[in-house]
């Protein structure tokens, strides 16, 4: 009978030091303070912290269509006659590839005048109203920066009546992803292994792998748990996918570009001849691409 009471003891006193060991140590500021439990023996913190850049992946502009007409549905109508097999050819790629969204505006124009003073004013009365300018937008996300030429002398062969710029992002995919965040733990691993060469000493097993890089900016000097930000130089990593080549000489094969959809029947879309003598080249700028880890080591 002895032995579960004793067991319900221990379990009893066990229970509040787990409970406080969960709890923060100290307050910010405190004269003295424990160090965390990795580093009750000697330990190197390392953080490893790389850099790259890598070719945006997502480009997006947009294209307006104006048409002016006494009636506004007739201006709404004629607008959207403009954009309509433009946005069937353009919506041949598939979404995946070119997203295409269109929208129409009107709005009134109205007679004008001139004031005492010699200024030209909009006479913005109901009974006033000369005409009704509709302005058909097509905006585009091209998801697939292979197309983004031919995309783009598309709407302008189209002959809009205006074309923004275009607009680049990089939206790297979970593989480059992993691959920089493996890239930040072996500069981690680098960079302890020098330092542990250079203070003649050498590395023992791993205490902390920490992604995040927070683990290594645990000021214990400064009074645990402060934080302060490092400003680290970041490793330039030379073999990150950046070309096609690199792609396929790292395992991540490159899909081909798809080809270009053909017109459908009957449409009003640009010829090949106008497509071709409206391309420009656009490439893609760079990005820059940063990550970080924090692994802690034993010394021997």
């Amino acid at each position: 009978m002895r032995r579960p009471i004793a067991c319900l003891l221990l379990a009893a006193v066990a229970l509040p030091s787990a409970v406080v060991a969960q709890t923060p140590p100290a307050s910010i500021g405190d004269r003295y303070v424990p160090a965390p439990w990795w580093m009750r023996d000697p330990v190197i913190a390392s953080v490893g912290y790389v850099r790259t850049e890598i070719p945006a992946n997502r480009a997006a502009f947009n294209a307006s269509f104006q048409s002016i007409d006494r009636s506004a549905a007739e201006a709404s109508r004629k607008a959207a006659d403009q954009i309509r097999e433009l946005s069937r050819a353009l919506g041949a790629y598939g979404a995946t590839v070119v997203r295409v969204e269109t929208s129409i505006t009107t709005r009134p124009l109205y007679d004008q005048y001139r004031d005492e003073n010699g200024v030209l004013r909009d006479n913005t009365r109901a009974d006033r109203i000369a005409r009704y300018q509709a302005d058909a937008t097509v905006s585009l996300t091209v998801r697939d920066v292979e197309v983004l030429e031919r995309v783009y002398a598309t709407v302008t062969a189209s002959q809009p009546t205006s074309v923004s710029q275009v607009w680049f992002t990089l939206d790297p995919d979970n593989t480059v992803k992993t691959w920089l965040q493996g890239e930040a733990v072996k500069d981690a691993a680098r960079r302890a292994r020098e330092a542990a060469s250079n203070a003649g000493t050498s590395l023992g097993g791993v205490r902390v792998i920490d992604p995040t890089g927070r683990a290594c900016e645990t000021d214990v000097l400064a009074g645990w748990p402060s934080y302060a930000s490092n400003q680290e130089q970041a490793t330039t990593v030379d073999d990150v996918v950046v070309t096609g080549s690199r792609i396929a000489a790292r395992g991540m094969a490159s899909p081909a570009p798809p080809a270009a959809p053909p017109p459908p029947p009957g449409a009003q879309a640009p010829t090949e001849a106008q497509i071709e003598a409206a391309r420009l080249a656009l490439q893609p700028p760079l990005r820059e691409l940063t990550d970080r880890a924090c692994v802690v080591y034993a010394l021997n």
